[in-house]
């Protein structure tokens, strides 16, 4: 495997690391492997694979979307989806988001750095920031979506037992317009729920309904 030149320099630069030491490889296809650094420099390397240590698991078939919020927490965002087993990120437009726009490689950098701190061999795409309503009219089939509806918070709204592939929707917070909240509520595939009976941040919406969906349809049971 060739190094980039970014790659090198945290091997090299960063972590210190020589001619003849180990590290631990995944690309998000084949798996984990051990490999030893053939060559070291300070503009590239090379490494050689020697031997497959873990194979490739993929999260469960999973989507986040989430209207981006301050630069800090939409990075805290990304960063426990990967952890908790997303396996694709789509930031949002609605009609309250505070950001207009992101840094899609710096949020897909994000996403590597907390895949290979929490030991995973896949890491999730983080898409380009799209508008909610286009999303939802382009929706694919068989895909059901966990609406996370602030306004029902303190209401017994369970999340149902359906198989198959999934989405959870986060809103903004300044919470979703009426009239979002009126199409979501309108739509075959969404799902609302209330994430117990108190209005959550955003950023802390997101890890709570990750795990309410986790442990009851994901890989945690």
């Amino acid at each position: 495997m060739t190094l980039s030149r970014e790659q090198a320099h945290y091997l090299f630069g960063v972590m210190r690391l020589t001619e003849g030491a180990e590290v631990a490889l995944f690309n998000g296809r084949d798996g984990e492997w051990r490999a030893r650094v053939d060559e070291a420099g300070k503009r590239g390397g090379m490494l050689a694979c020697v031997e497959q240590t873990a194979p490739l698991v993929l999260p469960p078939d999973l989507w986040l979307l989430f209207a981006p919020i301050k630069k800090a927490r939409t990075d805290f965002i990304v960063e426990k989806a990967v952890e908790m087993g997303a396996r694709r990120i789509l930031p949002v437009s609605t009609e309250f988001t505070n950001s207009e726009r992101i840094r899609q490689d710096r949020l897909q950098a994000h996403a590597v750095e907390a895949a290979e701190q929490c030991g995973a061999t896949y890491v999730p795409e983080v898409a380009e920031l799209a508008r909610l309503d286009r999303l939802l009219a382009d929706w694919p089939d068989g895909r059901h979506l966990m609406f996370c509806d602030e306004g029902r918070a303190g209401q017994p709204v369970p999340l149902p037992d359906i198989p198959g592939p999934w989405a959870i929707l986060i809103g903004p917070e300044g919470g979703f317009s009426e009239a979002e909240r009126s199409r979501l509520h309108a739509l075959p595939f969404a799902h609302p729920v209330a994430l117990g009976p108190r209005i959550l941040r955003a950023d802390t919406a997101a890890v709570a309904a990750l795990t309410l969906w986790q442990s009851m349809l994901g890989d945690w049971r």
